[in-house]
C-alpha cells in the first residue's frame, strides 16, 4: 500500500516515453523490502523524506487506486538514476514533458532540489526552458 510508481513506470503512465519497460519500477521508503512476486518483475527503488512523500499522485484505474509521481517529480527522478535509465531518456522525458505542458519550470527546479540534482539538471532545463 505504500508503493509508488516511479521512473520508467511513471514515465510510462504520464506519457513520456517511448520504451516499454521490462519491470515494475516502484518506490518504498528506505528500509523496505522488496514485495516477494512472481510476476510481474519489480525494480524497488528506496527513497527517504521528501523525496518520498513530495509529488504523489493517486489516480483511479479499474476501480483500484494507484500512486504515482507527478511528470516533474519523475522528470527529476529520471536525473537522479540516470546512471541506471540512461541520461538520453531523461533528457527525453524533460523535453517532451516541457513540449506537452505536463511540468512547470517551478515545479521542475522543485523537485529537482528535492532529489537533490539541481546541478545536474540546471543545464538541461536552461536549454529546453527558453
Amino acid at each position: 500500500p505504500q508503493a509508488v510508481f516511479c521512473l520508467l513506470t511513471a514515465l510510462q503512465f504520464h506519457g513520456l516515453t517511448t520504451q516499454l519497460p521490462r519491470q515494475v519500477w516502484i518506490a518504498l521508503p528506505q528500509g523496505s523490502h522488496a514485495p516477494k512476486m512472481d510476476y510481474p518483475p519489480v525494480k524497488l527503488i528506496q527513497y527517504s523524506g521528501d523525496a518520498f512523500t513530495q509529488g504523489i499522485e493517486t489516480h483511479r484505474i479499474d476501480q483500484v487506486d494507484i500512486r504515482v509521481y507527478n511528470a516533474a517529480k519523475t522528470v527529476a527522478d529520471c536525473f537522479k538514476f540516470r546512471n541506471q535509465i540512461g541520461t538520453k531518456t531523461a533528457i527525453e522525458a524533460l523535453k517532451d514533458a516541457w513540449k506537452r505542458k505536463q511540468v512547470t519550470t517551478e515545479d521542475l527546479y522543485r523537485f529537482a532540489r528535492i532529489c537533490r540534482v539541481l546541478n545536474v539538471m540546471r543545464p538541461y532545463l536552461e536549454g529546453v526552458l527558453e
